[in-house]
């Protein structure tokens, strides 16, 4: 039998073919790669592959700009640039440059990214205005108090004088007279600097008293003190708290202030029949506003 003659083989199946074939592409693809991180600039100085390199993103164009680094163009993309650097686009973007630094958008914008970056939203930002400080209330001279409001509960009393017990204690109100408020005559009278002191009853056994809601003011309502000469001392609530009376603190409630102030006080906590209340609430206040008196009609006939 007649060995079989061996077929040539194709020549685009050669061994030098292929090799010829691998040594070509590679030569392209090195090529295709220097023009396309060589040919565009950027304004992030010192880039990976050299002074101003970085790549510009176009429409659903995906371009690698630095170490592991992923740009998407289009009209959400989202850019990943240098490490840590997040470039969001869209309406509603917001960039972020080197190390963190906001870059704003909008019209007018100048936006520099770098190591020492400044972001400038438009004309150069006017300096804000600082807050203007009101001077201090000019304390009002001694004067009897003779009423005493609190609006936000509805309370609108008379004022009685008070003084101190046995054991240098501030006395109460008379009993009987439920609706009656005490004004210590050894402190500042409304609108005087210092601390004023005005107590009065949560209830009695007849009923709720002057003070029964004392507890509910809220800070920032107002104390409406008014006095002999015709004046009305204001003042607002600045703080409300409750003291055990075992450990009363002296100091903070009745201590001395350089401004008018004010310390309305009552009884609270839990009710025994022994000993009476527990504890007592304290409402702290500070003068804002002083109201001269209204004219008499003879006055305004004048």
């Amino acid at each position: 039998m007649a060995p079989r003659r061996r077929r040539r083989r194709p020549w685009y199946r050669t061994r030098a073919y292929r090799l010829t074939r691998t040594a070509l592409l590679t030569v392209v693809l090195v090529t295709v790669g220097v023009r396309c991180t060589g040919d565009h600039k950027s304004t992030v100085p010192g880039g990976p592959y050299g002074q101003d390199t970085v790549a510009a993103a176009g429409p659903d164009a995906e371009v690698a700009v630095g170490p592991d680094a992923e740009v998407t163009g289009g009209p959400d993309a989202e850019a990943t640039g240098w490490p840590h650097a997040e470039v969001p686009r869209g309406p509603d973007a917001d960039a972020t440059g080197w190390s963190h630094a906001e870059v704003p958008r909008g019209p007018d914008a100048e936006v520099t990214v770098g190591p020492d970056a400044e972001v400038t939203r438009g004309p150069a930002p006017s300096a804000r205005p600082r807050p203007t400080r009101t001077p201090p209330l000019r304390p009002l001279p001694r004067s009897r108090p003779t009423s005493f409001r609190i609006p936000s509960l509805g309370i609108d009393a008379p004022i009685t004088g008070l003084g101190l017990i046995k054991g240098r204690e501030l006395a109460t109100p008379p009993v009987d007279r439920p609706k009656l408020v005490g004004w210590y005559q050894g402190g500042p009278t409304p609108g005087e600097s210092g601390t004023a002191i005005a107590v009065g009853h949560r209830d009695t056994r007849t009923g709720p008293a002057v003070f029964a809601a004392l507890a509910q003011v809220k800070p920032g309502k107002v104390i409406e003190a008014g006095r002999a000469d015709g004046r009305t001392a204001v003042y607002t609530v600045d703080r409300v708290k409750v003291f055990d009376k075992e450990g009363f603190p002296d100091r903070e409630v009745y201590g001395p202030a350089r401004r008018p102030e004010l310390r309305v006080i009552t009884c609270g906590g839990l009710f025994k029949w022994r000993t009476g209340y527990t504890s007592n609430v304290v409402v702290f206040a500070h003068l804002t506003q002083t109201r001269e008196p209204r004219p008499t009609k003879s006055a305004t006939a004048r």
